[in-house]
């Protein structure tokens, strides 16, 4: 699914700097973001665990179970970035299944990445 052309007509968008964090760990998980223009980082700890480009998605996990973010979001270059509170989270859900899927299916490619990176971690 092509998240840039989905919400193409939004114009509700942040602007970040270089630089700047999108969200730092700890921080309340009260929506999730979608990478409309630029490049981030994705962080845990002091690791880039992924580098997020336009149509990227972040903070949906801390958004669908409500805890503290687990990871930071770094922008790499000025970004330009949609926030998707829990109200429209949901209505996108209900209206949109393939977006629901896509989210399902981003959350689950993060494990397995994770999960890659833990056994590799172990062998070495």
């Amino acid at each position: 699914m092509n998240l840039t052309e989905l919400f193409k007509h939004e114009t509700d968008l942040l602007q970040i700097a270089e630089g700047s964090f999108i969200y730092e760990a700890g921080d309340p998980g009260d929506r999730m973001y979608v990478l409309m223009a630029g490049e981030a980082q994705i962080v845990v700890g002091n690791t880039v665990v992924e580098r997020a480009t336009p149509g990227s998605l972040f903070g949906e996990l801390a958004l669908v179970d409500g805890s503290a973010r687990s990871a930071s979001v770094i922008a790499v270059t000025d970004c330009k970035v949609l926030p998707i509170d829990v109200k429209r989270f949901q209505f996108l859900v209900q209206q949109t299944p393939n977006f629901a899927l896509h989210v399902m299916k981003v959350i689950a490619e993060r494990l397995h990445n994770m999960d890659k990176r833990l056994l590799e971690s172990q062998e070495s």
